[in-house]
């Protein structure tokens, strides 16, 4: 295939790119197919670094509570959702409680829905609001508020939504569709699940629009060991398409709902969760590194970033610190010395800057830190957290570039980081297309890169490409 008209970078003159078989490159001899792209931008194709794929698709077919601006208004849109909800649980998303002026509880919910289960799903995924009766359905004791957090909610998380396997799959393969649609191309999926067998059954059946790694969680662990399974191998039956991901832990909660572990305790006291103590951390990362795994470790408080530090650098492994969203002074020269790359997630900070003044207040110099990382000499990944943010890459990489918020103030400006620096962290490293590279292309419907975040984010894709193949066809 020859793309005719490919803009390579902002201002450069349009060229031809030969796609032969699955690479940039080739001499044309066989009379390929013209595509012509008319100047059209052509950038390498995008990754997300950090996705709950069954997550997010879940998430797109349930009620979308981001908006709710009080628990009464959640309850409001619970009780409007309710007669046209078709499942015995009754399950919406995305609460966002860390802003507002009541509390979310299981009376508050039963007064609306009486007898029908309910939860609702913070934004975070790190909580769960439960009315009475679902308390009931999930056989959990009688709960004061009905809210349960980390270690009491996520291992019922699965549970509370659970869909028939082949339902599933199918809201899967739509949210993929729509992924390649806004010029994904690949994924690091970190869903509590078998990934490898679940990846190889979906490819199997058709959803191959994406490349995968699969992440690997403590209770697939000795699995993966038994088969022998490192990071970056091919997983079998998937064509190249999945492979082994890294081992994926949680050390601490969130900023929303005020779990992170943080060296200064919150205002109305404590100083987070920390879910696994530095022995048992080291434990699963030795583990993991003694047999070819690297490791993606969550970390959102300062101090849970500090105490992961300090595994990553008593066992020697190679990998992540996912979140990174508040990081002490002294800790930056540490993930660069240590080689130890920062996953973060730039479209949190639309969510999260008014949490963090309230409840980080006097450290939002060093929040969602990403200039700073950067000066340091770290390596940074860019993804998403879906569902938590929306996965697309294109919002990703203009909160990255333009700290601007919704509401149009600017927020730190100094951690803003270049195009070209955002771009090769959403793309596994690569911040413009080069023959004899993997033809993964995105080509965006403009020939320039528009001034402002916002105008950023709102870029039309025209095609997507995957091993040269169209995942996203252009239109005719």
């Amino acid at each position: 295939m020859l793309l005719r008209g490919a803009r390579l970078a902002p201002g450069e003159a349009p060229t031809d790119l030969m796609v032969t078989g699955d690479r940039i490159g080739g001499d044309g001899s066989a009379a390929p197919d013209v595509v012509d792209l008319g100047g059209r931008l052509v950038l390498p194709g995008l990754w997300d670094a950090h996705v709950h794929l069954d997550q997010w698709a879940l998430s797109r077919a349930a009620l979308d509570l981001s908006g709710a601006t009080s628990a009464a208004h959640a309850v409001r849109l619970i009780a409007e959702h309710l007669p046209s909800a078709d499942t015995d649980v009754v399950v919406a998303h995305g609460f966002r409680d860390g802003l507002w002026p009541d509390s979310p509880t299981a009376a508050l919910l039963d007064a609306a829905t009486a007898d029908r289960p309910v939860v609702a799903m913070s934004g975070d995924l790190h909580s769960g609001w439960f009315n009475t009766a679902a308390l009931r359905r999930f056989s959990l004791a009688p709960h004061p508020s009905g809210l349960l957090t980390e270690t009491e909610f996520m291992p019922i998380m699965n549970d509370v939504q659970r869909v028939d396997p082949a339902v599933l799959d199918r809201r899967v393969d739509a949210a993929v569709r729509a992924a390649a649609a806004r010029g994904v191309v690949g994924v690091t999926d970190f869903e509590i699940a078998d990934n490898r067998a679940v990846w190889a059954r979906r490819i199997a059946a058709g959803t191959d629009l994406l490349r995968v790694r699969c992440g690997i969680w403590p209770r697939w662990l000795d699995q993966a060991i038994a088969d022998g399974a490192g990071t970056g191998d091919p997983v079998p039956g998937t064509r190249g398409l999945a492979t082994v991901g890294p081992m994926k832990v949680i050390v601490d909660g969130s900023l929303g709902t005020r779990t992170a572990y943080c060296h200064d305790p919150y205002p109305g006291g404590g100083n987070g969760v920390l879910s696994v103590p530095p022995r048992a951390l080291i434990g699963l990362m030795s583990r993991a590194t003694g047999h070819g795994l690297e490791c993606a470790i969550h970390a959102i408080g300062d101090q849970a970033c500090e105490h992961v530090l300090d595994a990553f650098a008593a066992t020697g492994a190679r990998g992540s610190v996912e979140h990174a969203q508040l990081v002490a002074a002294k800790d930056f020269r540490r993930f660069a010395d240590l080689g130890v790359t920062a996953s973060v997630q730039p479209a949190h900070v639309h969510d999260d800057a008014d949490l963090a003044e309230r409840y980080w207040a006097g450290r939002t110099g060093r929040a969602f830190p990403y200039g700073t990382l950067l000066s340091s000499g770290v390596r940074l990944a860019l993804g998403s957290d879906a569902p938590v943010a929306p996965l697309d890459p294109l919002l990703t990489l203009a909160a990255a570039v333009d700290r601007t918020l919704p509401d149009g103030r600017v927020w730190h400006r100094e951690h803003e980081i270049p195009w070209e620096v955002a771009l090769a962290a959403s793309t596994g490293g690569r911040a413009r297309v080069t023959t004899g590279d993997l033809a993964d292309l995105v080509v965006l419907d403009t020939d320039e890169l528009p001034a402002t975040g916002a105008g950023l984010a709102s870029m039309p894709v025209w095609g997507t490409m995957l091993g040269g193949r169209w995942t996203y066809e252009p239109a005719a």
